[in-house]
């Protein structure tokens, strides 16, 4: 399946709305990111986090010590989290911050599904309520604040000041 110029890369589906500052308004629903939950996200996520607690790759330690299978660490649920953010609101977009908490663990074979909605707008800056639901419950919820990208003329009078005059 081709994707459509100027989709980032993700599962099919996603989308992002790179508009400027002005255009988020409390209340708006980001569309759903469906993640599927595969033991390799699971173990290269905590590889790539450097997070080598036995319980995110080996299934074995993880029932010793009484998970069913391993579970996703909160690093690789973290980075999901702001490449949810930063899928809906373009690549200019910035983090600002990242609050979240872990609920009910990620398991292989489940699929996560990310949700969101704005609950304010100021200044250029917009913070969005997140939840990642499995089919156990929440695994996640929290709240990201990231800074808006400025309209494109913003952006070129920054970077060339002698356009303004």
């Amino acid at each position: 399946m081709t994707r459509p110029p100027g989709n980032p890369p993700g599962p099919v589906g996603t989308t992002r709305s790179p508009g400027p500052r002005g255009t988020t308004r409390p209340g708006e629903e980001l569309p759903p990111l469906r993640v599927p939950v595969t033991r390799t996200l699971i173990v290269a996520g905590a590889i790539a986090s450097r997070d080598y607690q036995d319980v995110h790759h080996d299934a074995e330690a993880a029932r010793a010590k009484g998970s069913p299978d391993i579970f996703m660490n909160i690093l690789t649920t973290n980075g999901l989290v702001g490449r949810y953010i930063t899928d809906h609101f373009g690549p200019r977009a910035q983090l600002r911050k990242v609050a979240i908490r872990l609920g009910v663990p990620n398991h292989p074979g489940d699929e996560m599904v990310l949700t969101g909605t704005v609950t304010s707008v100021d200044d250029g800056f917009a913070e969005v309520r997140v939840t990642g639901t499995n089919n156990l419950g929440h695994h996640v919820t929290g709240t990201v604040t990231v800074e808006l990208p400025r309209s494109a003329p913003d952006m070129a009078d920054q970077q060339n000041p002698e356009a303004r005059a």
